[in-house]
């Protein structure tokens, strides 16, 4: 029987009343698990005095020559990762998992959630359980660059890497990834938002809008530096020289096989060390491709990234060219055939698939909020003792392997139960 007209209102009111004080409650707490996105550096030093990294004794202080320039070498075990977004890095940082748990390492980990307070300067103090003086192994979680604290936290040897991406399509991933966290997109009102946006970015971008570094030279700001630089700045050639002086390789997402060969040459890795699935994907229909004056204007709204991954295209080529060129082909082919054999061993399907084909929640990746565009795999269900571990953990996503190594997740933890209440 339906209710009478006036019981139905009280409910509704009821209802509204409720999910005000929910909402509430909700950015009250966000406001505190989520740092403000123009921290200062200052504000984010570890205090003076505090202790660098103290190695243990007989550890060797510099990078020996790479593999097969010097007749041997001993693999690298100390491994800053700046991790960007969109990049692929998210595969990288499952190869670093895999590679650190294998061999008992010790890394710096976030403490409560999956990055080091983003968009917030990286910062000593965040690192779980660190105490003044501690040294680590592998850094790879995402955070805004801070050279010197990141510096105190691993041994002098240690081999800085990153990886980087075409602007343009950096900037598309980037826009269909996060636009619906930063409000001013919400004014977009057609039914291809990317292309208004780029149409008139100025009409609608504010420098000091709530998440609007993830719609700008992102890779700038991810690396530390001020996204909205004036390109004609001299800052802006010092700080991507500065890059090149900082890291022992940048590597470059569409040219992901032949980075990861450079990647395992300078660490003096193994072959297996470097075989990967690719994590954190679109799915295809969620991908559009822009066009030809859409991706010349996504390069102009991303110039300083633009002339940033120059830089490192050409760089890159240049160690491609010392390494060899039938050399890379080789190991590039050989890469593909073991992820191709890996591929055949441990996913049933033989491909990746969307959310909702995930059988085990253990294998479920981390969404965009409001869609299920991000595609994950299904473990097959036999596979030989050899390689069970190992496939398991190449099929992994983030947040479930942080939580297996032990890290504290608890905001992450939180946002996800609210999320999936709310069927976000």
């Amino acid at each position: 029987m339906p209710l009478p007209q006036k019981k139905r209102w009280v409910s509704m009111a009821k209802g509204l009343v409720l999910g005000a004080l929910f909402t509430s409650f909700l950015l009250v707490l966000y406001s505190y698990a989520v740092p403000p996105l123009h921290a200062g550096l200052a504000s984010t030093r570890t205090p003076e005095g505090t202790a660098p990294c103290s190695p243990a004794p007989g550890e060797p202080e510099a990078l020996t020559p790479a593999n097969g320039s010097a007749g041997g070498c001993q693999p690298r075990r100390n491994i800053v990762f700046m991790k960007t977004h969109k990049t692929a890095s998210s595969t990288l940082l499952n190869i670093l998992f895999r590679f650190g748990q294998k061999h008992g390492l010790k890394f710096a980990f976030p403490n409560g959630r999956n990055d080091f307070d983003y968009p917030a300067f990286f910062a000593r103090s965040l690192v779980q359980d660190y105490r003044p003086g501690a040294c680590f192994n592998i850094i790879c979680n995402h955070m805004r660059f801070h050279y010197d604290e990141v510096r105190g936290l691993v041994p002098p040897n240690a081999t800085f890497i990153t990886v980087l991406r075409d602007p343009a399509r950096l900037f598309e991933s980037s826009f269909h990834y996060f636009g619906s966290v930063v409000p001013f997109t919400w004014k977009l009102s057609g039914r291809d938002k990317l292309a208004e946006f780029l149409q008139d970015p100025d009409r609608y971008y504010d420098p000091n809008g709530y998440n609007a570094h993830y719609l700008r030279n992102l890779l700038f700001f991810d690396l530390g530096y001020d996204s909205g630089l004036d390109p004609g700045n001299p800052q802006v050639q010092e700080h991507i020289l500065e890059v090149e002086r900082r890291f022992h390789l940048v590597l470059l997402q569409e040219y992901f096989d032949e980075s990861l060969v450079l990647l395992k040459d300078l660490l003096c890795w193994e072959l297996e060390d470097v075989l990967y699935f690719k994590l954190n994907a679109r799915r295809a229909s969620a991908v559009p491709r822009l066009s030809g004056d859409l991706y010349r204007r996504a390069t102009a709204w991303n110039v300083l990234d633009a002339r940033l991954y120059r830089h490192f295209n050409a760089s890159f080529w240049r160690k491609v060219e010392a390494f060899g060129r039938e050399r890379m082909a080789r190991e590039v082919a050989a890469l593909r055939h073991a992820n191709e054999r890996m591929r055949r061993i441990c996913i049933d399907g033989g491909r990746a698939v969307d959310a909702a084909a995930i059988q085990d929640s253990a294998m479920q990746p981390w969404q965009p909020l409001g869609a299920k565009s991000i595609l994950g795999y299904n473990l097959k269900k036999s596979i030989g003792q050899r390689h069970a571990q190992l496939c398991r953990r190449m099929l992994t996503p983030e947040i479930q392997y942080l939580m297996d190594l032990g890290v504290n997740l608890w905001v992450t933890k939180l946002w996800k139960l609210i999320r999936d209440f709310l069927r976000w």
